[in-house]
């Protein structure tokens, strides 16, 4: 049984994305064309301390959903980095697990191909930063796939739950169109709970109230 990390740990990420203005409060057009009172950017975790604690989060989250697999799968660009910091996290509990990258576009010289590092095999995790309209999980499924390999889920940073292209929030989507489960660190819920006990982003709260009301699921 896969289960999402506890509400206080999701609140510590929150807090922590918050305070590296990776999660900025305001209005931003999102790739779906709303108008979105908070943006979440993990390309803001730039720095050596940031990324360490960030890929912390990830591998816990991945712990406590219970998931099983052999290998992460971090596509390009945002998830090389992301997929690298999470297998040192886990390498530094004990747990040495490879993990791939892809290029955008193929090399014809050395080693070729798209792949760089650990073949594509086995059970593979995929790590993205946040879920719009699951064309990079797509893709990435489609890649595991073709290396004889087994798509076997979805780490995120924050799960936006808001309507994809239907009714389904775009995890419930990728969770359905490809049969895999998304485990994610926090979730609007959690970002809404900080807001709300937090006096400075009181001003927000209405936004994303109304934000969800017009576009949240689950």
């Amino acid at each position: 049984m896969m289960t999402q990390p506890t509400e206080q740990f999701k609140q510590e990420f929150i807090a922590f994305a918050i305070q590296k203005q990776v999660l900025r409060f305001g209005e931003f057009k999102t790739k779906a064309g709303r108008l979105s009172p908070y943006f979440f950017n993990a390309g803001l975790f730039n720095d050596g301390v940031s990324l360490m604690k960030l890929g912390e989060f990830y591998a816990e989250a991945i712990k406590n959903s219970g998931m099983q697999f052999d290998m992460l799968f971090g596509p390009a660009y945002k998830g090389i980095t992301l997929a690298a910091s999470i297998a040192i996290a886990l390498a530094r509990e004990g747990k040495n697990i490879p993990y791939a990258y892809n290029r955008k576009e193929a090399k014809d010289h050395g080693e070729g191909g798209v792949i760089v590092g650990s073949p594509l095999q086995g059970r593979v995790l995929i790590i993205d930063d946040v879920i719009s309209a699951g064309t990079s999980v797509r893709e990435s499924v489609e890649l595991i796939k073709q290396h004889g390999a087994v798509p076997c889920g979805v780490a995120i940073a924050i799960d936006r739950q808001e309507k994809g292209l239907g009714e389904l929030s775009a995890v419930q989507e990728v969770e359905k169109d490809n049969g895999i489960p998304v485990v994610s660190i926090a979730n609007l819920s959690s970002l809404m709970a900080y807001v709300a006990q937090t006096p400075e982003l009181k001003p927000y709260q209405t936004a994303i109230e109304l934000y969800r009301t017009q576009y949240g699921v689950g």
